[in-house]
């Protein structure tokens, strides 16, 4: 028996695990009796929870499809839109400690703090309650795509123009698969008009029954009902279940997969040998090795600001227990990630060119591979890892909500009080989050926001941290720059006629037919062009031109081939004030577009920072000297040691000057310590290895 197009064990099991997760809340909301409960768990989280909360917070299911719909598209390179955070797993051992040395609730307190300026602190606190919108808007999307695709409806129940979007879908893909052996005249003008109509997404390979607006509303009112009873004490409890159901979700695909195809020798036969590169095919991939290492550093600059970070760390009961949390939580969420590579692979081996939106991908191999119950365990699976993340995100936006934003105008109201706006905080963020889930419908237009628009704040905190002359009025003016540049021009260039319509913003760059060699796979044996799988053959490929300053470029009319050219998609403002230099970015290619893009977004910021700061006043010494004795001082075990404590770094802040790297600067980094050495150094051995696992798998045959 079928509801929606879902098995009734599926939707059963889909029932009780939501009774489960709002009963948890209840438990958990029993124990919650001030701001201190609800925000930081009464900073009483151990390693287990610790671990937890750090692996569900850090793991949700738009990471998976993520890397599975990159997968599909680009080959093995394309993991690296989610996998690199493998370089900056090492440097969370500093940002752990960092946050809970300095013993503050949010990340808008630091500002308030460091630069005694509640305007910064309040500025960050609505950024990020910005941000959070869009990162609540992945979620949705990505659990609505997934039930989309497992949902679909039958041929028979499509209407005329839903039909039609289908025919034209797989009279696409089977042109564009002939593009390589070269079409006659009508075929490119058929080609062509396809071509624009799928840009301007049209066409479509299935119809779903799935209504996203009642699924996201749904989804919104069950993670809001469990996160607003027991708040971040919530967050931990579930995510220690849930962390169990996304180990499930992560693994289950695979076994199935694997004998469905064949092995991974006919893997390796149904999959063209560049889409093995680990680092991507400098020809042939988006994800080229600079690309990989502009991506990183760019979110190396943005880690630091994101909001769970100052809780999740803030929470547990002292640094080393926080920073193990840390470390072991994302390095075991490293090494899941390698299945969801290898659920990526075996979609181009099975489902090469079938689907219109790689978004679909796990949701359509789900609803092909499994069973009934099995089915109902991934939706359940992908439902956890999304809410695992939601309800520490939420908490903690909450909190920046309460401390920077409304405790300021509304001060010496009860614990009671303040909660109940903290609630109602958490219920506004979710429903905002069902704006942009229906605004933008693209997974990887929004990760590739996610990475570089926290380095707007960032880069900031990483240099308050350990340089004592950054000032108020370098940050002030650095944010009011990028924010123009990362998101107030790409947002309002997307939405203008003038801009869109534009000629000098319409730049495309040059087309190129490439010739690589490769082994022959199994449908090259077929069409007579190898006599064995395997066999090193020839085969020539079209890269077809991309905008420069706009993510696609269409024709207004796709049956029209005279019509006049629109610009679709994020505006890329990082590439427009470069080409104010005079460079050509014509003759470049996609990877190399992304690279620079990303390069600017890691880098301009701290320019902007340097340059003002050695030109405004500086903070007070005496603020600083008590911020960094505070930053300085171990946690201690009780509440009457660590007041001792801090009395003394207060009373006494030059006794940390011989522990300095430069004693006398401005540099406030203290010489690593043995622990530093291990828990930084072992790190990175970590990432080797998990680098070497990746190489296996890819190597197998």
């Amino acid at each position: 028996m079928y509801i929606w197009g879902l098995h009734i064990f599926d939707l059963g099991i889909i029932i009780l695990y939501t009774l489960v997760i709002l009963w948890l809340g209840k438990v958990a909301g029993q124990k919650t009796k001030d701001t201190g409960d609800f925000f930081l768990a009464g900073r009483k989280l151990g390693k287990f929870y610790q671990f937890f909360l750090n692996f569900g917070c850090s793991t949700n299911a738009d990471q998976a499809v993520a890397v599975s719909r990159e997968i599909y598209r680009q080959g093995i390179g394309g993991m690296w839109i989610q996998y690199l955070v493998l370089f900056l797993t090492p440097f969370y051992w500093f940002t752990t400690f960092f946050f809970r040395r300095i013993r503050l609730t949010t990340i808008g307190d630091y500002f308030t703090e460091r630069f005694k300026s509640k305007f910064l602190g309040a500025s960050y606190a609505v950024f990020i309650l910005l941000m959070s919108i869009l990162g609540i808007g992945i979620a949705y999307m990505v659990a609505a795509k997934t039930m989309m695709a497992m949902t679909p409806k039958s041929y028979e129940e499509l209407n005329y123009e839903q039909r039609l979007s289908v025919e034209q879908f797989r009279e696409y893909q089977q042109l564009k698969s002939k593009m390589g052996e070269g079409l006659d005249p009508e075929e490119k003008v058929r080609y062509e008009e396809l071509n624009e109509k799928n840009k301007k997404g049209e066409l479509h390979s299935f119809i779903s029954h799935t209504n996203p607006m009642l699924f996201y509303f749904i989804f919104a009112v069950i993670v809001g009902i469990y996160t607003m009873l027991g708040g971040f004490r919530a967050a931990a409890i579930t995510d220690a279940i849930q962390g169990f159901l996304i180990i499930a979700f992560s693994f289950i695909l695979i076994p199935i997969g694997l004998n469905k195809i064949g092995g991974f020798s006919a893997l390796h036969a149904s999959v063209p040998d560049y889409m093995f590169e680990l680092f991507g095919s400098v020809t042939m991939s988006e994800y080229a090795w600079y690309t990989i290492l502009a991506m990183v550093l760019a979110n190396l600059v943005s880690i630091i600001a994101v909001a769970p970070g100052m809780q999740t760390a803030g929470s547990a009961k002292d640094e080393m227990t926080a920073r193990f949390g840390m470390i072991g939580g994302m390095f075991f969420k490293r090494f899941i990630m390698i299945f969801w590579a290898l659920a990526g692979l075996l979609a181009i081996g099975l489902y090469a060119g079938m689907l219109h939106d790689p978004d679909l991908i796990w949701g359509f191999m789900t609803k092909d591979l499994l069973f009934p119950g099995a089915i109902g365990l991934m939706l359940v699976g992908i439902l956890a890892a999304n809410m695992s993340t939601l309800d520490a995100s939420t908490v903690s936006y909450s909190a920046l909500f309460i401390n920077n934003l409304y405790e300021p105008f509304r001060p010496k109201k009860s614990q009671r009080h303040y909660l109940i706006i903290g609630r109602i905080a958490i219920a506004v963020a979710l429903l905002c989050g069902i704006g942009i889930a229906l605004f933008i419908n693209n997974l990887l237009v929004l990760f590739k926001y996610a990475i570089s628009i926290p380095a707007i704040y960032g880069a900031s905190i990483w240099l308050g941290f350990i340089w004592r002359r950054l000032t108020k009025s370098a940050i002030i003016i650095q944010v009011a720059i990028c924010l123009i540049i990362y998101a107030l021009i790409p947002n309002l260039f997307q939405a203008l006629d003038w801009t869109r319509h534009n000629k000098s913003f319409l730049l495309e760059t040059k087309p190129k037919t490439v010739t690589i060699t490769t082994s022959a796979l199994r449908e090259d044996v077929e069409a007579g062009k190898a006599e064995h799988v395997g066999q090193s053959i020839e085969k020539q490929h079209i890269i077809e031109p991309i905008g420069v300053f706009f993510e696609n470029v269409a024709r207004t009319d796709p049956a029209d081939s005279s019509s006049p050219k629109i610009g679709i998609g994020r505006f890329h403002a990082e590439i427009w004030v470069l080409s104010w230099s005079g460079v050509d970015f014509s003759n470049f290619t996609k990877a190399q577009l992304v690279a620079v893009r990303f390069l600017f977004d890691a880098l301009f910021p701290f320019f902007i920072l340097f340059l003002i700061s050695y030109v405004t006043k500086p903070t007070p010494k005496e603020h600083l000297d008590r911020f960094f004795a505070k930053l300085h001082t171990p946690v201690q075990k009780t509440p009457e040691e660590e007041k001792k404590a801090l009395e003394d770094s207060y009373d006494n802040p030059g006794k940390f000057e011989k522990d300095k790297i430069l004693p006398g600067s401005n540099w406030e980094i203290l010489k690593p310590n043995k622990a530093d050495f291990l828990g930084f150094g072992g790190s990175w051995i970590l990432v080797g290895v998990i680098i070497l696992l990746l190489w296996l798998m890819v190597s197998i045959r």
